[in-house]
């Protein structure tokens, strides 16, 4: 592995981890975290963490046991309005989250399509559940379909399609609007992981289905990302929650989050919601396009993306851990992301953007790129 340059290492962040982070002991913009709304460092979500610890720290046990909080409890009610759904279930990561629900809902007889590019946990999920499982070419609705058209409808059998819903290494979107209507088609359900869009995409924040004015059976939302906290839930209808309750083996036998963070996510919950929510969301496009704009003027072979994730492909990871290295030098922090997460050949600089960033920051980086990029 350190021979191919593939050897993975951390990298130690003192203090808080927003848009300006401090690694290993150097002052950096940090533009590959997936903070898309600068909330990760707000003093509100502390304050609001703060408020609920004073009650204690751990939840103590099992949701069903004695870990169910009235924090969690109102989370849940919260993000099922705001999502206009029935029932929400909260998880501890997004990854506890698809897995839980892969396994619950899927077994020999059933079958899974899934994109090829989706989340490892999907992956994973889908592998452990047992049922067959097929991958569909990267957001080739054709390939969804003839997989559905090869395998009929059996009564008692479940066929499910899962993806994500803006894939993580690239930045690009799923075609919900088709997978949606072939589902319905097909009589077949589908999943969305919708981790890289809630918060972040929808005129209300509501995430790549409202966006697009999809619908789906199984919505995955987690709040790593855009909301600045940590844990996942899934949405859905009243009968799929209860069902997860019962089988979820992720969730049953997984103790309770802590009911600060709840507390946490309830109050970024808010800001997303909030005018302040969509302040942000137009910031974050503007630095968008602004990024864009100028990686085109200096010739910078950016992926086709229109997400907050920019992903420069480098091809061999030496290639990618010397332009990380000499951007990290010039203060900015850009990780270098490398096989086995990407494909061998295109290892990359996976640049997310945030609207913590300033304008002038955006430009630097733009700068210190194209200075890395030409050095030998």
């Amino acid at each position: 592995m350190r021979a191919a340059d593939l050897y993975r290492l951390r990298r130690i962040v003192d203090g808080g981890h927003g848009a300006r982070i401090v690694v290993d002991g150097r002052a950096c913009l940090n533009f590959c975290a997936n903070d898309y709304l600068g909330l990760a460092g707000d003093p509100r979500l502390a304050a609001a963490a703060r408020g609920a610890l004073e009650q204690g720290t751990g939840s103590g046990a099992a949701a069903l046991v004695s870990g169910y909080n009235r924090e969690h409890a109102a989370l849940e009610e919260e993000l099922a309005d705001f999502l206009r759904r029935p029932r929400a279930l909260l998880f501890s990561s997004g990854w506890a989250a698809n897995l839980g629900v892969l396994r619950a809902l899927l077994g020999r007889e059933d079958l899974l399509i899934a994109d090829e590019l989706n989340h490892a946990s999907l992956i994973d999920g889908g592998r452990l559940s047992g049922a067959r499982y097929v991958r569909a070419a990267h957001a080739q609705v054709a390939d969804f379909a003839r997989a559905l058209e090869a395998a009929p409808a059996d009564a008692g059998c479940l066929r499910l399609i899962a993806t994500d819903s803006v894939f993580s290494m690239d930045g690009d979107l799923a075609p919900l609007p088709a997978l949606s209507g072939l589902a319905a088609r097909h009589g077949a359900a589908l999943m969305v992981d919708d981790a890289h869009g809630f918060g972040v995409l929808g005129a209300g924040g509501r995430g790549a289905l409202e966006a697009c004015g999809a619908e789906a059976d199984i919505l995955m939302t987690g709040f790593g990302k855009a909301l600045g906290t940590a844990g996942a839930a899934i949405v859905g209808s009243e009968t799929l929650i209860e069902y997860l309750i019962q089988r979820a083996r992720t969730w049953v036998f997984s103790t309770a989050p802590p009911p600060a963070l709840a507390a946490a996510t309830r109050a970024a919950l808010a800001l997303v919601r909030a005018d302040e929510g969509a302040e942000r969301r137009a910031r974050l496009r503007g630095l968008i396009a602004r990024f864009r704009a100028g990686a085109a003027q200096l010739g910078l072979p950016l992926s086709d993306s229109e997400t907050a994730i920019q992903p420069l492909v480098l091809g061999e990871a030496a290639r990618a851990l010397a332009v990380s290295r000499a951007l990290y030098e010039r203060g900015y922090w850009v990780a270098a992301i490398r096989p086995p997460t990407v494909p061998a050949g295109t290892s990359r600089l996976r640049i997310t953007l945030s609207a913590g960033h300033a304008e002038a920051e955006v430009d630097g980086l733009l700068a210190a790129l194209a200075a890395a990029l030409a050095s030998p």
